[in-house]
């Protein structure tokens, strides 16, 4: 009985680690976002010189995505971004920069 709570409570413990490192954080987010190397970036644009403090990201969040230069996605988006105008290197979808850069641009729409 101690062994199936012990093993409980480490999976628990387990879990609860696994979901908050997987969580983009905003924060982090939002200082690649005015960082002109991110993403390996050559030139001295960031998101933020089209985008100053955000603007025109606030629905990117719930944005139906099919309809905009052909990405299917904002992690997409996101990239067509970074290869385009910043002229850097994409980013895995799954990457924690990604996930950062994404949790906050979500977080303009509050």
């Amino acid at each position: 009985m101690k062994l199936i709570k012990a093993i409980t409570v480490i999976a628990v413990i387990t879990i609860c680690f696994a979901v908050a490192f997987a969580a983009g954080d905003a924060a982090a987010g939002r200082k690649l976002f005015n960082d002109p190397a991110f993403a390996g970036s050559p030139n001295s644009k960031s998101c933020n010189t089209c985008h100053p403090d955000g603007r025109r990201l606030e629905m990117a969040g719930t944005k139906d995505w099919s309809k905009n230069r052909g990405a299917k996605s904002l992690e997409e988006m996101v990239n067509v971004c970074i290869t385009s105008p910043l002229q850097g290197q994409a980013l895995a979808p799954d990457s924690q920069e990604m996930q950062d850069i994404v949790a906050y641009i979500k977080s303009l729409g509050k």
